[in-house]
């Protein structure tokens, strides 16, 4: 007659087994859940930054074609650009010298952290992160204070809007790799 009955060996040995695979499913079920926060908080980080490059290249084409100084600036308190060039034809080209500068800047930003966060943060490396969030932010500290002093009238729709969409944006897919990170940095200490 055969025994059918599982012997203590053979039960723990099974029990091991379940706990062992069980163990391996939730692994993999959190490397799934953590390389998509990477993947999809990478590609909005670079979304983010693409709408930063597309502003930057908008800005750059209106410094030269433009009847106003700038995106959503027509005019500085009602002088038109060609009032000020009839004035000093110095001051518009050193208007314009400056917008050509802070669209390159915009343009380096954008691409600096869209490369960080697509070819860093994506495969969940921390000082990758770090920096992509410190690049803008230093950038957006820096240059949007100066826009609620009052020292000139504009559209804020088309001058910031596209800057806070892309902020928005980047700043959503920075948390979203943030939650994939600090998943990577959990396992790595449960495994310890």
């Amino acid at each position: 007659m055969v025994d059918t009955q599982p012997t203590d060996a053979k039960l723990r040995s099974r029990v091991g087994l379940t706990a062992y695979l069980g163990n391996v499913v939730e692994i993999k079920e959190e490397t799934m859940s953590r390389e998509q926060s990477l993947r999809n908080g990478a590609g909005l980080m670079v979304l983010g930054a693409l709408i930063f490059l597309v502003y930057a290249v908008v800005f750059f084409l209106r410094a030269f074609a433009s009847s106003g100084f700038e995106i959503g600036v027509e005019t500085l308190n009602g002088v038109t650009p060609q009032q000020l060039d009839g004035l000093n034809p110095a001051i518009m080209g050193y208007i314009t010298h400056l917008q050509v500068a802070i669209a390159g800047f915009i343009a380096a930003t954008g691409i600096a952290a869209g490369g960080l966060a697509w070819y860093g943060v994506r495969d969940g490396l921390w000082w990758a992160w770090i920096i992509a969030v410190v690049v803008p932010v230093v950038g957006l500290a820096v240059a949007l204070p100066m826009h609620y002093m009052g020292h000139f009238n504009y559209d804020w729709v088309s001058h910031l809007g596209p800057i806070y969409l892309g902020t928005i944006i980047y700043v959503v897919g920075a948390v979203v790799a943030l939650v994939g990170l600090t998943q990577a940095t959990a396992a790595a200490q449960a495994r310890r």
